[in-house]
């Protein structure tokens, strides 16, 4: 059974419960790595500057402590085999439906690769496919 690195596990404690909980039903059947929680206001600047994110200091859902926001990705990673992150995308949220449907969990999910939430992901402007965010 896949577990969480010492890092992740970090990176996952500056999140939401929801988010923690979500997650931690993930990774017992699908391996993956916590890449972000929390960002501090020097980070958010980082990621905005360097294009990985569009929002500066303090509009991402990142900035709050807990963080309302995580980036996941599949272990191990390969940046370049974007289906995978595609399918890893939607195995996160259909446990986040399950546990929401189930109260177990009192926020739903939007990935960022389906911002508008209409399960089409031709129409992103922009993409953010390691994304995950309560709302």
């Amino acid at each position: 059974m896949p577990s969480y690195s010492k890092q992740s596990r970090r990176k996952l404690e500056t999140c939401h419960e929801d988010l923690q909980i979500i997650f931690n039903y993930v990774i017992a059947s699908f391996d993956n790595s916590i890449i972000c929680g929390h960002r501090d206001e020097q980070d958010q600047d980082e990621a905005y500057l360097s294009g990985a994110s569009t929002v500066s200091w303090p509009n991402s859902n990142h900035n709050s402590l807990p963080s309302k926001a995580v980036d996941s990705a599949p272990w191990p990673i390969d940046w370049g085999d974007l289906p995978r992150f595609r399918y890893y995308a939607g195995y996160v949220m259909g446990v986040a439906k399950m546990l929401y449907d189930r109260r177990e969990v009192s926020h739903q999910l939007r990935w960022g690769g389906d911002w508008d939430m209409d399960t089409l992901t031709h129409d992103n402007t922009f993409n953010d496919l390691v994304h995950f965010e309560l709302i």
